[in-house]
């Protein structure tokens, strides 16, 4: 074998180490939660209307996500040690070693103030302001304190999830039409929706909580009351999905569309705590039902205003 093969493949171990290590730092920021949030926070800028072009709402949205991502890995940082307790996250960065602690901690509150000041600059203070008090909710408050002592730790730490819509809405731009009782009913939204996606999700995945020994209501109380505050959150999205039309934040064709899926999550909700079949099955149909639920909420939300209210509003207004 000559040197320049030797070479070609130190060449490429080196190159293949750097992407394994971008990989990581990706990894870190949580992409799907990330994703999620960034699109939630692009409805906010949908139906805001503001001021700001395209260009300021492309860099604000980068910002959000950066955000959404510095709270992520702070949060990876400060959970390394229940993260290796559980299936579902010991492969995580820092948990696995592959990320020391100290460069997840760094790179976390460097993408978090860098997502704050650039979306300062970009979409207003204000906006920055609320980014700045949810990723500080998510990380310190949520993080480091509800999640380990309280068996409402995700009721109160959801509200972290809830504010992208509002945020996008702030970072917009001056709104010219819309109030901010749409945000708003789009912050209700994810925060009610939140309580029964990460039950659910703790029901499919107990013994790893049992084993953290986090306080999450399926180990706390059980699966039968784990289910009934399923219901009783589930129930709680049907109200709220007519109030976005009786309250003028959209038309009523959405309205309809909104309670249909709506009551298919009841549906699911419903199967949970009076079907015969295997409870895993039911309770894994309502967790990958409420990922679906949530995106089309959203994207039926920016349908609905960028065609329905502005092109055809005699129609279905």
């Amino acid at each position: 074998m000559t040197r320049g093969s030797f070479g070609v493949r130190a060449s490429e171990r080196v190159v293949e180490s750097r992407l394994s290590e971008v990989r990581d730092f990706v990894a870190l920021t949580k992409p799907r939660i990330l994703l999620l949030t960034s699109f939630t926070a692009l409805c906010g800028m949908v139906i805001g209307d503001g001021e700001n072009g395209v260009a300021l709402q492309a860099i604000s949205l980068l910002a959000i996500a950066a955000g959404a991502g510095g709270a992520g890995a702070l949060n990876m940082w400060y959970d390394r040690d229940i993260d290796k307790l559980m299936e579902r996250t010991r492969s995580r960065p820092v948990a696995c070693g592959t990320v020391s602690p100290m460069d997840a901690l760094f790179f976390g509150m460097l993408l978090s103030l860098f997502a704050v000041g650039l979306l300062g600059l970009a979409g207003g203070w204000l906006a920055a302001l609320l980014l700045a008090f949810t990723i500080c909710f998510y990380a310190v408050f949520y993080t480091m304190i509800l999640k380990r002592r309280t068996v409402q730790n995700i009721v109160i730490g959801g509200m972290a999830g809830a504010f992208p819509p509002l945020i996008g809405w702030l970072a917009s731009g001056p709104p010219t039409q819309q109030s901010i009782v749409e945000p708003l009913l789009l912050v209700v939204l994810i925060f009610l929706w939140t309580p029964p996606h990460s039950w659910a999700l703790a029901l499919l995945r107990s013994e790893d909580y049992k084993r953290a020994n986090l306080p999450m209501l399926p180990v706390v109380c059980g699966e039968k009351s784990t289910n009934r505050h399923i219901l009783l959150y589930s129930l709680t999205l049907v109200p709220l999905s007519l109030a976005f039309s009786t309250l003028g934040a959209a038309s009523w064709l959405y309205g309809v569309i909104a309670i249909v899926l709506s009551l298919r999550f009841v549906f699911y909700a419903l199967m949970m705590n009076f079907s015969t079949t295997a409870t895993p099955r039911a309770t894994g149909a309502l967790f990958g039902f409420s990922i679906t639920y949530m995106v089309l909420m959203f994207l039926l939300r920016i349908v609905d205003h960028v065609f329905l209210y502005q092109v055809l509003p005699p129609l279905w207004w």
